[in-house]
């Protein structure tokens, strides 16, 4: 049975959960966004892009961070994968918890602590990213870019091609990349594939077939 409850649940309050997962999950992935940056052993593909072109190019983090997302939803969309309330959401509520988390992140200088920090903030964006597929309010511009593509090629392939794609063109711009790169690149996709379908009981092509929970 898929996440949500009892079948016969009224519509308002199934609508409420799906929120709820939304917001959770956004909150989640800033979270783990934050302590992955704080380890400083590498971002995942997707940032490494955006830094790279931003270092390139003279333009502003965000602004790249900006084009670049509306590409990725433009091809997404292309191809049968609409926008939605989670796709916006999504983008504000991630920014914001990281930019209130990591001020107040202990400095982690020693290796054990850093790698003890990236494999708890690894995690949370793993879980942060299956809640809010589960939600199907919308996905994010790399969620939705490699949902395009499920089918025929699995999301959990073409998730962590995307990054091993961005991870590639950032460190050939100049961005800086880790060990934590090459982690997220091999186990992000296979890590919220797995997420999706053991928590909410779904399959990430679900979450944009109306499967809602």
């Amino acid at each position: 049975m898929t996440y949500g409850g009892p079948v016969d649940e009224p519509r308002e309050r199934r609508m409420h959960r799906r929120v709820a997962l939304m917001v959770g999950g956004c909150a989640v992935i800033g979270l783990g966004v934050s302590l992955v940056l704080n380890a400083r052993l590498g971002a995942d593909g997707y940032a490494t892009a955006v830094d790279g072109i931003a270092q390139t190019t003279g333009v502003a983090f965000w602004i790249v961070n900006s084009v670049i997302g509306i590409a990725l939803i433009a091809i997404a969309w292309a191809r049968g994968i609409r926008p939605g309330v989670g796709t916006l959401v999504a983008a504000v509520i991630v920014g914001v918890v990281v930019s209130l988390a990591e001020p107040h992140l202990p400095d982690v200088d020693a290796l054990a602590p850093r790698i003890a920090t990236f494999a708890v903030g690894f995690t949370a964006m793993v879980i942060g990213v299956a809640a809010y597929l589960a939600a199907s309010l919308g996905a994010g511009p790399a969620e939705a870019a490699a949902l395009a593509f499920d089918p025929p090629i699995p999301f959990r392939w073409t998730y962590s091609a995307l990054h091993l794609v961005g991870a590639t063109l950032g460190w050939a711009l100049g961005a800086a990349v880790g060990a934590g790169t090459l982690i997220v690149i091999v186990g992000v996709g296979p890590a919220v594939d797995l997420m999706i379908r053991r928590l909410f009981g779904m399959t990430p092509a679900a979450t944009v077939s109306g499967a809602a929970p």
